[in-house]
């Protein structure tokens, strides 16, 4: 890494959304990270950090969880150590997932979602889902390491149709533009 661009280093994801209803079933919404080797950047995650997981060497954690959206403030929040992630990682792809419990659920269907993607107290982005409404899962953030080591971020909120296992596998994929 050079002394000129330090890159991004460590982010917060955060994730906040209001509870359904009374008489509804509960809303619950998933954030999920996957770092991608070098040698395969678009191809399989290595490995996939979300509720009751995290990352083998801990740079890569869910701080809080949710599955009713009852919290204060934001929900859900995931934090990415990029400037401690092993040199044979790439890519990092972050996305938020819509358990689907008892009946189909899209982000028109989510009370008041929200996201915040800062580095220390810079806010980087923040979205409402409003442009992926009909989506059941998004990615909402990619990370790259750039060849001096600093990593980049690329935002944008990108809606998937998949299951919360389909999308896991899919999130990795090329952006599209």
């Amino acid at each position: 890494m050079n002394g000129v661009n330090k890159g991004i280093g460590k982010v917060e994801i955060a994730l906040r959304w209001d509870p359904s209803p009374a008489g509804q079933p509960a809303t619950d919404l998933d954030l999920v990270a996957a770092p991608y080797p070098a040698s395969d950047p678009h191809g399989d995650p290595s490995y996939v950090v979300h509720f009751d997981s995290r990352s083998p060497d801990g740079t890569i954690i869910l701080d809080r969880d949710s599955k009713d959206g009852k919290g204060f403030g934001f929900d859900e929040i995931m934090t990415l150590e990029l400037n401690r992630l092993d040199a044979r990682y790439a890519r990092v792809v972050v996305g938020v997932v819509i358990q689907q419990h008892q009946e189909p659920r899209t982000f028109a269907g989510v009370e008041h979602p929200g996201l915040r993607i800062r580095e220390g107290y810079t806010v980087l982005a923040e979205d409402d889902f409003g442009g992926v409404l009909g989506s059941t899962a998004a990615t909402v953030a990619e990370f790259t390491r750039d060849s001096t080591g600093a990593w980049d971020f690329h935002p944008g909120v990108q809606g998937f149709q998949e299951d919360p296992v389909a999308f896991t596998r899919a999130m990795g994929a090329a952006r599209r533009p």
